[in-house]
């Protein structure tokens, strides 16, 4: 037995990397099974990501950075890519459930682990219900275009509006029931089974991909150079504010992390699907934008409810390609908020096998082994925040999420190749230590950018985090009890 551990050695002690090995080579019962192949993997990783920004972010980032929002992809592209590598070594170092959480509580201490994980929980809770509500403008328009029913506001509209420092109501609407509904339907596919859910995803991405080929085939055919002047309206002010709010686009990237646990072959296929879904990602986000943006004056973006919709509509003067996109989109942004919510529930089955959360989250069922009780848990959160809250804020916390999980494994690569420098790899970040510590300062000052309302939600949330941590994860973690006996 030995003596109590004092708060700083609590807050700064690491869980021992061989752990996490000891963790990924065991498959028994009581734990994920490992269903996911290569291409699951990957179309884990697209799938949340295109479609999380792309059906919806130009409506409200074209007016702020007019057609240099192309600059604003590119940026947070370049940011994404350089944690790409970080992650792709981290996940073949730890191929664990958890993502950045598990990586930071091997390289920074339990309490930066439950921080970062703090972050996490905003980050994937947050960007599934602003996904969500991008989904119900979708189905609204489709429902409007082939059978001309149209929803009343009540209905489709959060009740409560983000201005400068406060949330306050004031919204034109009660509740999004839509956005409700959907989170409920990915809670249902969710606990049927992972083999399920990433079999559904995979097709839904398929689809997802051919409906934006579509687009751009057809949105070129009406490309006018014209329309991207001027092109930086806004100058790199608003170059840099649009590039911060489209970074969490790039959430994917993380997602694909934390299925460590339910991958075929982890340390090859973590940081190759990492990698793949990077470079389908950004080739997409760039053409769908350009093709976008050469369509239609940059004066008609702001507002624009199912933008890529109503473009194809007005390019083409027939309804029938808008409803094609517009039932794509309601298709396949089913399979972000899908994903999305899979990785919400990783992390805290990771983090309540390791006793940071109550036992609950980390509770399989004896069918499925699913974490059945975390799924739902999660999904009823979410479903709230995507009915009450506006989708603006929504993705400005995402991206803060986003960015602070990224940042935190860009130092964790760091650490570790000096702590751990003969640790096998299935994968290295080339011209180490430059490129981390490029992805580190991209990420701050993509965090820079935000809104000054984000970072004191985010402060808010922090220190309700940090009370937790300190009244009962600390005293619980699964380190305290070894240590203990």
């Amino acid at each position: 037995m030995t003596s109590p551990t004092s708060l700083a050695q609590r807050v700064l002690r690491r869980k021992p990397v061989r752990s996490f090995a000891v963790q990924a080579s065991h498959e028994s019962d009581g734990q994920l099974r490992r269903h996911i192949t290569l291409f699951q993997l990957t179309m884990l990783g697209v799938g949340a990501t295109v479609g999380t920004g792309i059906f919806f972010v130009l409506a409200e980032q074209v007016p702020t950075a007019g057609p240099a929002v192309l600059v604003s992809f590119l940026i947070a592209g370049l940011a994404a890519g350089l944690t790409a590598l970080c992650y792709a070594e981290m996940s073949s170092m730890i191929p664990v459930s958890g993502s950045s959480y598990s990586y930071a509580y091997a390289t920074l201490g339990e309490g930066v682990a439950f921080m970062v994980a703090a972050c996490l929980v905003m980050e994937y809770g947050v960007s599934a219900a602003a996904v969500a509500v991008g989904w119900s403008e979708y189905l609204h328009n489709l429902l409007m275009i082939t059978t001309g029913l149209e929803l009343p506001r009540a209905v489709l509209h959060a009740p409560l509006v983000a201005e400068g420092y406060s949330l306050h109501f004031g919204g034109d609407g009660l509740i999004n029931l839509p956005a409700a509904l959907l989170v409920f339907l990915c809670c249902m596919l969710l606990t049927r089974g992972t083999r399920e859910s990433a079999r559904a995803n995979a097709i839904m991405v398929v689809l997802k991909l051919a409906v934006l080929a579509l687009f751009i085939a057809l949105a070129f055919t009406a490309f006018d150079s014209e329309n991207l002047k001027p092109f930086a309206p806004h100058g790199f002010g608003g170059i840099s504010a649009a590039a911060g709010s489209i970074f969490f686009t790039f959430i994917g990237l993380d997602a694909v992390s934390t299925a460590g646990d339910e991958v075929k072959n982890p340390r090859r296929n973590l940081p190759l699907a990492i990698i793949l879904a990077l470079l389908v990602v950004v080739g997409f986000y760039l053409l769908v934008a350009l093709a976008a943006l050469g369509a239609q004056p940059q004066s008609m973006f702001e507002g624009q409810e199912a933008g890529l919709s109503v473009i194809l509509q007005n390019v083409t003067g027939s309804p029938i390609p808008a409803v094609i996109l517009s039932a794509g989109a309601v298709i396949s942004v089913f399979s972000v908020t899908l994903v999305v919510i899979y990785g919400q529930t990783r992390i805290l089955y990771a983090m309540s096998r390791d006793g940071m959360l109550p036992k609950i989250f980390s509770r399989l069922n004896p069918r499925t082994q699913t974490p059945t009780a975390n799924t739902v848990i999660v999904s009823a959160l979410v479903a709230v925040i995507a009915a009450f809250l506006p989708s603006d804020i929504l993705w400005d916390l995402t991206s803060m999420g986003t960015l602070t999980a990224f940042t935190v494994v860009s130092i964790g690569v760091i650490v570790l190749r000096y702590r751990r420098p003969d640790a096998e790899r299935g994968f290295r970040v080339p011209l180490f230590p430059l490129l981390p510590i490029l992805s580190i300062l991209c990420c701050i000052y993509l965090i820079s950018s935000l809104p000054s309302i984000v970072f004191r939600l985010t402060a808010v949330w922090m220190i309700l985090a940090a009370s937790f941590y300190l009244f009962y994860s600390s005293r619980n973690s699964a380190l305290e009890r070894d240590q203990a006996e």
